[in-house]
């Protein structure tokens, strides 16, 4: 690690790629999701607002960094 990396901060956010438990489709999610996202398939819940952090509903399948 240089000097550098410890001076200038990095994101906690990510974006993650997130798996619908009723229909299976994938779609990309803001780990700070400030709005509820459904998915655009069955309109189930995907996320939540959380205050900071989004409540992840389905299954995280990989993440963006």
């Amino acid at each position: 690690m240089t000097e550098w990396d410890k001076l200038i901060p990095k994101p906690e956010s990510r974006f993650l790629r997130v798996k619908c438990l009723k229909c299976g489709n994938e779609q990309l999610v803001f780990s700070h999701a400030t709005n509820k996202v459904v998915c655009n398939v069955c309109s189930e819940v995907l996320a939540e607002p959380g205050g900071g952090k989004a409540k992840i509903k389905g299954e995280i399948q990989a993440i963006f960094e």
